[in-house]
């Protein structure tokens, strides 16, 4: 088996807002150089490589500053990214999703966004948990607090929904000094250097709202230490709102819990199980739950990367990306006559992205 390394992400919230800005039509990135990423660089093209990847994907006006550079992550990470956030209430941001319906994917899902001015949740490792304080067991969340009724997105993400946030930093990008990079995708990825681009996308598509808010429950609940009342996590993501599991969906709620069970991604309120998450790296399976399951080969989305694997965007990264507000630049889907026969049809709306090319090395 081929050692793998983990790629981690982390957050900064920084601003609050409402207030909705002009509509749209083509992604483009600013990048500024903290340091190895000189104009002009293999490591600058890489990056240029990615952005131009998720410009080619996305038909939205929106312009993504984000800082990136090299330094010392630690032993086995690859790269990470942190991104400015904005709260949003969740009635706002519910119109603006609907507003923001360019697909019969995107129609799915906002018909099966919970309905009221708050989102109920399955949440765990609470000071208010009922089944005791810290408790492990789960419990329904549904007062309409500060948690259930505020929405965390990235600032990219926002924007995408016709947010304004400002011209202000929205990420910042870290690749690991400690690593082989290949930046020239063209001839494959060598065995023993890791696929750069596919990586800096990887956390582009983080600041672009790939993330889950359990990640801060989780770390922020290690067994025997401080708990925190569960309106004190107002980090629900916007990504957060299709992700079930099959305790949650008996409760008609979002699963926002740290353990161990499965759970999902699913645009028709928790009844159509697409594909898995990974759980949290404290209480859940070791990798953050901003993520898709480990080893699942479920997209460019995976928590972790291989010496010469060559990461791809698949149908699962593209959905999820639609779901929670960006446009896609494809041809049109006809809506099919159910739910069921959309959802089968999820296979193949991406067509071929980032194309394996053949290896000479």
């Amino acid at each position: 088996m081929k050692a793998r390394s983990p790629l981690w992400k982390t957050g900064t919230l920084l601003t609050a807002l409402s207030l909705v800005a002009p509509a749209s039509s083509a992604l483009t990135f600013n990048f500024t150089d903290a340091g190895g990423v000189a104009a002009g660089s293999a490591a600058a093209l890489g990056f240029q490589a990615a952005a131009d990847l998720w410009s080619s994907l996305f038909t939205d006006d929106v312009t993504v500053n984000i800082e990136v550079g090299f330094t010392d992550l630690g032993a086995g990470i690859l790269g990470q990214s942190s991104s400015t956030h904005a709260l949003v209430s969740y009635d706002s941001f519910r119109n603006a999703l609907t507003a923001d319906q360019t697909s019969v994917f995107d129609a799915a899902a906002v018909s099966n966004l919970p309905t009221g001015s708050s989102v109920p949740l399955w949440v765990n490792y609470t000071a208010n948990n009922p089944n005791g304080s810290g408790g492990a067991a789960s419990y329904l969340d549904n007062d309409g607090d500060d948690n259930n009724s505020w929405i965390n997105l990235t600032a990219a993400n926002a924007k995408a929904l016709g947010f304004n946030v400002g011209s202000g930093l929205d990420a910042r990008i870290s690749f690991s000094t400690a690593f082989n990079w290949d930046f020239d995708d063209s001839d494959g990825i060598s065995s023993s250097y890791f696929d750069f681009i596919g990586i800096a996308a990887h956390e582009m598509g983080h600041a672009l709202g790939f993330i889950s808010g359990v990640d801060i429950l989780d770390i922020n609940s290690p067994n025997g230490t401080t708990y925190y009342d569960d309106d004190e996590f107002i980090f629900v993501s916007t990504l957060d709102l299709f992700r079930y599991s099959t305790e949650s969906l008996a409760q008609d709620a979002l699963d926002w819990s740290a353990d161990k069970r499965d759970k999902y991604f699913s645009i028709d309120g928790g009844n159509t199980p697409l594909a898995s998450f990974a759980t949290g790296k404290t209480h859940g399976d070791g990798r953050q739950a901003s993520h898709w399951k480990d080893k699942q080969g479920l997209g460019l989305m995976d928590p972790t990367a291989a010496p010469g694997e060559y990461l791809q965007i698949t149908d699962y990264d593209l959905l999820a990306f639609d779901v929670i507000g960006w446009d896609l630049n494809l041809e049109p889907i006809p809506a099919p006559g159910s739910l069921a026969l959309m959802l089968a049809g999820v296979a193949g709306i991406g067509g071929s992205l980032r194309r394996r090319p053949e290896r000479s090395r």
